[in-house]
């Protein structure tokens, strides 16, 4: 069911120099920031040859990110995303299989302008883990 990993989110206290240091310590080849309202995030993107590492800075207090901050203070791995061919079908495979979508149950419009969902850490061995429509 799923496919090539798609990217490795990391939540971030500051965005700016979490861009700087990929962009001029590491020299990744790095977006511009992108302000996702309806995900309370603000978000980079560092290309890779083979995936992406997205950067995450919460937008406000009420940011899922603003929590995973509270209890990280430095920032961390915040979860993985996968692809996926029809994210439908994944999530009735998955629901069938005991697993909880986060949030309404169903896809929303990610970072990337494609749906995307989210699996509850618990039932993916301590993962937050995201689908992504590729």
């Amino acid at each position: 069911m799923i496919g090539q990993l798609n990217h490795v989110a990391i939540a971030v206290p500051d965005l700016e120099i979490a861009t700087k240091f990929y962009k001029n310590t590491l020299g990744a080849n790095v977006s511009d920031a992108l302000e996702l309202p309806d995900h309370g995030v603000k978000t980079v993107f560092v290309k890779l040859q083979n995936t992406k590492i997205e950067l995450l800075e919460p937008i406000d207090s009420s940011s899922p990110i603003s929590k995973f901050l509270h209890e990280h203070p430095n920032g961390g791995i915040h979860h993985i995303c996968y692809q996926v061919e029809d994210i439908k079908s994944a999530i009735s495979k998955l629901v069938k299989e005991g697993a909880r979508v986060l949030g309404t149950g169903k896809p929303d419009i990610g970072a990337h302008g494609k749906p995307v969902i989210f699996l509850h850490p618990k039932d993916c061995l301590g993962t937050l883990v995201e689908l992504e429509e590729a």
